[in-house]
């Protein structure tokens, strides 16, 4: 154990703490060390990050975050690492709760930017007809905001009546991954990826395919485990050709390789290469796929093995590779999140250009609101970055949930405090205005309005009229045009 301090009169239940350091190496070590900041907490480890460190001749930045939900009798914060023998120098260790509301206001401006057109509605009113009136009402919001669903799920009608009200994208929780369609050796079963994907379609929702394969070993069926070499290889593009042949031009995403930053069966199995060789074959396949990298642990600074630095140069030796990868996943499995480890890691990875996606964002705490909070954070950052384009939850029913005390909506259909504010946000990010003008040539109804689809209602003494248009992204005011 390195330096160490008690902090116990500074923590405070339910609070979320920053933690935040830069850390330095002994010029003299060789390899790569991680070095941690911890708390001990009662007795008990908590992560407060991690980073590691290969190179001795500078200062690395280590940020994270915790929170604890009861009265803790000591807590002690402490830096540890790197193996013995090698010098540690640490400075500008800080532990500090965050004031979240002063953040959103932040969000709520940058928000604005990125989310939202000016519009014009020029208004041709005959000028006899005085005090017309404009209603405008946004009826969807073109984000994408998606859920993960199940086979399961979908013969619940409270769970169907709240998913398509409020979501318009779908990722399937384990129908359509290998371990699912394939359990034995050539006994095919895509019953329920069929279905659930006939209902993604009739409900006008789109839908990620996750994941064509999976990198961890303990996530590969004993018999894929169980080939030789040569047998895995053909198993590989027999399951590529399989499988993206049968649904092409019907996902509009893949996660080709799934946590390429946390296992490595294939490559250790088939070479490196079989990494590039799976997106370019399943580009080969269907064209019309984006093509993703998913991992976690990204976005919080807990696990030294997939900072946004690593992630960022494992995308780019791909890339370099020839792997055609059209999207970066980031899973969103977090605890205590904290707005500004977020943006940062969000800011490195859109350096690469590519459309990023929170593709399993849940958050786990026995308080709801707790959770309400978390969930709040997470949403609102995410949604105020330019480089986000779809933010996908884990699941939001209570009997659904790979996580305990995660979920939004209980089983019998109650939203509790997590769903409420998920709703408020939602509600928050649509756009409806009221007002008047003046009739005659030329009028003019302007408004700065959400992405997404409006209905205008206008009512010129007995006269109604009614249009729908569509607010896309653009930098120039949206102008449109009609008259009564």
């Amino acid at each position: 154990m390195g330096p160490a301090q008690i902090i116990t009169e500074k923590v405070k239940p339910y609070l979320t703490y920053q933690v935040s350091a830069w850390v330095r190496i002994g010029k003299v070590a060789n390899g790569s060390h991680v070095v941690n900041v911890a708390l001990d907490v009662d007795g008990q480890w908590v992560n407060g990050g991690q980073v590691e460190i290969n190179n001795g001749n500078r200062w690395h930045e280590v940020f994270g975050s915790f929170r604890i939900e009861k009265e803790p009798a000591k807590v002690r914060v402490y830096v540890q690492g790197p193996a013995p023998g090698v010098d540690l120098m640490v400075a500008a260790l800080q532990v500090f709760p965050l004031d979240r509301k002063a953040r959103f206001d932040h969000l709520r401006r940058e928000t604005d930017k990125i989310r939202k057109r000016d519009v014009i509605l020029r208004i041709s009113v005959p000028d006899s007809l005085a005090g017309t009136a404009v209603r405008v009402r946004q009826t969807q919001n073109s984000f994408p905001f998606g859920s993960c669903i199940s086979r399961g799920n979908i013969d619940n009608e409270d769970f169907r009546d709240f998913f398509v009200r409020y979501f318009n994208w779908a990722v399937f929780g384990d129908e359509l991954k290998w371990y699912s369609t394939e359990p034995q050796p050539g006994n095919l079963n895509y019953k329920d990826a069929d279905e659930l994907l006939d209902f993604c379609m009739r409900n006008n929702v789109r839908a990620r395919g996750h994941c064509i394969f999976w990198e961890v070993e303990d996530a590969v069926q004993p018999w894929v485990r169980g080939l030789r070499d040569n047998d895995l290889s053909n198993a590989v593009q027999t399951r590529l050709t399989c499988l993206l042949t049968r649904y092409k031009g019907k996902f509009e995403h893949y996660d080709v390789n799934n946590e390429m930053m946390h296992g490595s069966f294939y490559q250790d199995r088939l070479g490196k290469r079989i990494l590039t060789d799976m997106f370019k074959t399943a580009r080969q396949i269907d064209p019309f796929a984006l093509l993703f990298v998913n991992d976690y642990h990204v976005e919080d600074g807990r696990d030294a093995r997939s900072s946004p630095e690593k992630y960022v140069d494992h995308i780019v030796d791909l890339r370099e590779g020839g792997a055609p990868i059209g999207g970066i996943g980031i899973q969103g499995h977090i605890e205590a999140p904290v707005g500004p480890a977020i943006r940062s890691a969000l800011d490195k990875l859109g350096t690469l250009g590519l459309p990023v996606w929170f593709t399993e964002i849940d958050f786990s705490s026995a308080s709801e609101y707790v959770r309400a909070d978390d969930l709040e954070v997470m949403l609102r950052e995410c949604y105020a970055h330019p480089s986000v384009e779809g933010i996908m939850l884990w699941g939001f029913w209570e009997l659904s949930m790979s996580r305990e005390n995660a979920h939004l909506v209980n089983a019998e259909g109650d939203l509790n405090e997590a769903g409420k504010r998920y709703v408020a946000l939602r509600d928050e990010w649509m756009s409806h205005f009221d007002g008047d003008f003046n009739g005659g040539e030329g009028g003019e109804f302007c408004f700065r309005g959400f992405h997404g689809s409006y209905d205008v209602e206008v009512i010129a003494g007995s006269k109604r009229f009614r249009k729908t248009f569509v607010v896309e992204k653009g930098e120039d005011p949206l102008v449109i045009s009609f008259g009564l």
